[in-house]
């Protein structure tokens, strides 16, 4: 397990790498880096986070994530601060023996990150900052985990 939230960039091919690295026992990594998304109009994010309690609510769900799917290793780094229009801010990344866990643990943790995890964002605008809320499609995407098959 690795959960990191930090301000500092990542490098998510070295992060790939040492998920994986010496373990003939994975067959499958699946990653997903998420980018700072912006215009003219917004030049930038602030993501605020409780520094503590933010880690142990990933590790939380990256112990449900295990519990769920049989998974050799998790990499999930979220980064806080001012971040510019195109920044990397968020890497999640899962090894399994097979694609299939690995695909859906990734989706899952993403889908959570983006909806329930404690980081409040704040967009620059033309009018200065304004809080982001949670899209209706990002919470749709991320109730379906609550269903039992």
């Amino acid at each position: 397990m690795s959960i990191r939230v930090q301000r500092e960039d990542f490098d998510p091919g070295a992060e790939i790498a040492a998920l994986s690295a010496g373990r003939p026992d994975v067959g499958a990594v699946t990653s997903f880096v998420g980018f700072v998304r912006g215009s003219a109009d917004c030049p930038a994010m602030t993501l605020e986070h409780y520094p503590g309690m933010t880690e142990r609510q990933l590790a939380a769900i990256e112990t449900e994530a295990r519990q769920r799917w049989d998974l050799d290793g998790v990499v999930i780094i979220h980064r806080y601060g001012r971040l510019p229009v195109g920044d990397r801010i968020v890497l999640v990344a899962v090894a399994s023996r097979h694609r299939a866990a690995a695909f859906s643990a990734c989706e899952f943790l993403i889908d959570w990150l983006k909806t329930r995890a404690p980081f409040w964002k704040q967009e620059d605008g033309p009018d200065g900052p304004r809080w982001v809320e949670a899209k209706d499609d990002d919470n749709s995407r991320a109730d379906r985990w609550n269903k039992t098959p």
